[in-house]
């Protein structure tokens, strides 16, 4: 599988540029799916249902099932958190995933920035972010895009990737 990341501080724009592609890319025919990291404790399950009670008694995993879709969900209890290579490797096959965070991680990236927050550019101490999709005009030693032109940056990470 191929990898490419989305990266930025807070409110720079990731998700939103993230749904965009996902759009994009599968609407050119590729396979896509997503990693999300998330810095705060998050649940997918509701309080009451069975799949949160088995939980709640101390089962490691659930795995919840239906006829449209099913969620894997894995308490960690003590245990470290997974690397993103352990996590990719729990995904079915397909073309391209593009991975939200884990800035730190040495996959390629393209960092999102929006100049009102007022956040540093990751790029300039990153080698590992090919380029940047801004809301402002940035002169970088990497292709820079607007952050909206959603075309030109999956064609931009298509290309890296080989596909």
């Amino acid at each position: 599988m191929k990898l490419y990341g989305i990266v930025g501080w807070k409110n720079a724009g990731k998700t939103g540029l993230m749904e965009r592609l996902v759009s994009e890319i599968c609407s050119r025919g590729y396979s896509v799916s997503t990693v999300k990291h998330a810095h705060h404790v998050f649940d997918v399950d509701q309080p009451g249902k069975d799949s949160y009670r088995h939980r709640q008694a101390g089962a490691t995993e659930v795995l919840l099932a239906s006829a449209k879709r099913f969620a894997l969900m894995h308490e960690l209890r003590e245990a470290s958190e997974p690397t993103l290579e352990d996590l990719l490797s729990r995904l079915s096959p397909v073309d391209l995933v593009l991975i939200e965070g884990y800035k730190r991680d040495t996959h390629h990236k393209i960092e999102a920035h929006r100049a009102e927050t007022g956040n540093p550019l990751i790029a300039t101490e990153d080698s590992t972010i090919r380029a940047v999709a801004s809301d402002t005009d940035l002169t970088l030693d990497r292709p820079v895009f607007d952050l909206n032109d959603t075309a030109r940056i999956a064609d931009f990470i298509l290309a890296e990737v080989g596909l």
